[in-house]
């Protein structure tokens, strides 16, 4: 059994996939180009927004969304503690100061009490200037309640929705949320290529301009016309023609997951923290994480399962602020007790019903 069987689903998908790769070999554009344009186009109509701009990362599309809202030094940028390094490492690349916020139990995203908390006493000679909100496993953060905060204290809002593209709340899509979004098209993701790639969400036309800027060495009316210090991060074509493909089915895995989900919690029932999705809400499921009793129980668990070949994984084992790079002395109770007792089953389109049920009966 796979964690995330993308094999099974590129079998599924073989004739359309080979096709559109060999369509690419054959056409001599293998960065950016007709492919690219397409992909984009269809990414914002997807997501409700104006302007998507691919890149070669998800971290580089936090990194690039960051630059063209003017984050640099002295700025404050919140983020959750419970995530992924990336999204506090980006901050500290632009000059900015993380600030670690702490999360929600039961959906595992940022508190909007904790924020408005770390909002009030932020130590001085700090500038507040954006919440960075993560759509962590699949669901969407509380956005009305952080974007409410947000302009009652003049931020901008950063949607990192690495894990969260599919989502959405209400039928409003992730990605379509704050001032500006992006994702990461990493393989083990909802919408995943073969190798890296990302791209970012804005409504902002001038934003939008500046990035496309910022991601190839801050060009300008052309290549070799230098208008920005900017980097190299374009997305190729390969990986858009893949993109293109499992676009076309993604809304249906999107059903198998959520479906898997639901008969996860049935099987599961009430001897199980079984993940919350909030009323109105929609997951993207890019992981089913389970809450154990502590530490000990989580590894006994882990241990049982692997010797019935099911695959297991801890997201994330450290809190950001207890990192070594960061290493503050803080409280951050809900994050920490999270590191401790989480634990993330398979979950992809393609299970079978044994699958889930041996996972499920297992546990």
């Amino acid at each position: 059994m796979q964690f995330r069987d993308l094999q099974r689903q590129y079998n599924l998908l073989k004739p359309r996939m080979d096709q559109a790769l060999v369509e690419v070999a054959a056409s001599g554009r293998y960065i950016m180009g007709d492919k690219v344009v397409e992909l984009e186009r269809k990414l914002a109509d997807y997501v409700g927004v104006e302007h998507c701009i691919s890149c070669a990362s998800g971290t580089d599309a936090l990194y690039l969304a960051l630059r063209v809202m003017g984050v640099g030094a002295g700025d404050a940028v919140f983020v959750p503690d419970f995530t992924f390094f990336a999204s506090a490492e980006v901050v500290s690349l632009v000059g900015a100061t993380p600030v670690f916020v702490d999360v929600e139990e039961e959906t595992f995203n940022i508190s909007p009490d904790d924020l408005e908390r770390k909002i009030k006493q932020l130590p001085s000679g700090l500038s507040p200037k954006v919440v960075m909100a993560v759509d962590l496993f699949g669901l969407p953060a509380n956005y009305p309640a952080v974007c409410a905060i947000a302009q009652r204290y003049g931020l901008l809002v950063l949607e990192d929705g690495a894990q969260g593209f599919g989502g959405s709340i209400n039928g409003k899509k992730a990605c379509s949320f704050g001032d500006v979004a992006t994702t990461s098209f990493f393989p083990s993701k909802p919408l995943g290529c073969y190798g890296d790639g990302g791209a970012i969400f804005t409504d902002n036309g001038e934003w939008a301009e500046k990035a496309r800027s910022l991601r190839q060495h801050g060009k300008g009316a052309d290549k070799y016309s230098n208008i920005a210090i900017g980097v190299n991060s374009r997305l190729d074509a390969i990986q858009a023609a893949i993109l293109l493909v499992k676009l076309e089915v993604f809304d249906r895995e999107l059903a198998l997951v959520g479906r898997h989900a639901a008969k996860f919690a049935s099987l599961m029932g009430e001897k199980t923290k079984a993940p919350r999705t909030p009323e109105g809400y929609c997951s993207a499921w890019a992981q089913y994480t389970i809450r154990c009793k502590d530490e000990a129980e989580r590894e006994a668990i882990r241990e049982r399962m692997a010797e019935k070949g099911i695959p297991t994984m801890v997201y994330y084992p450290t809190p950001l602020h207890a990192l070594p790079v960061y290493a503050q002395d803080k409280a951050f109770p809900v994050a920490t007790q999270l590191s401790r007792t989480v634990l993330s089953l398979p979950m992809h389109p393609y299970l079978t019903d044994d699958e889930i049920e041996l996972i499920a009966s297992t546990l």
